[in-house]
């Protein structure tokens, strides 16, 4: 019996709810630079399935890995972390 892998989980910030179902995450991350060593702040942007259209811009989120839903998604809410004020 094959062991499945434990899905990815991703935390971030909503910056667009316009779509019907969708969401657009912004996912932070610190990277240090190669030559410098300074530290960077990188974003990349996630689409996610927002089942019930629950989540505001602004709000912290948090995203499951999940099959690929359309195109572009392939990440899910799974819950609410912090609303936006």
């Amino acid at each position: 019996m094959e062991k499945r892998n434990l899905r990815k989980q991703l935390t971030g910030v909503v910056t667009s709810n316009k779509m019907q179902k969708t969401i657009v995450v912004a996912v932070e991350r610190k990277m240090k630079h190669k030559k410098y060593g300074k530290f960077i702040k990188k974003t990349s942007k996630f689409y996610a399935h927002d089942e019930k259209n629950e989540s505001n811009i602004g709000d912290r989120v948090l995203l499951m890995e999940t099959r690929p839903i359309s195109k572009n998604k392939c990440w899910r809410l799974v819950e609410i972390i912090e609303s936006a004020k």
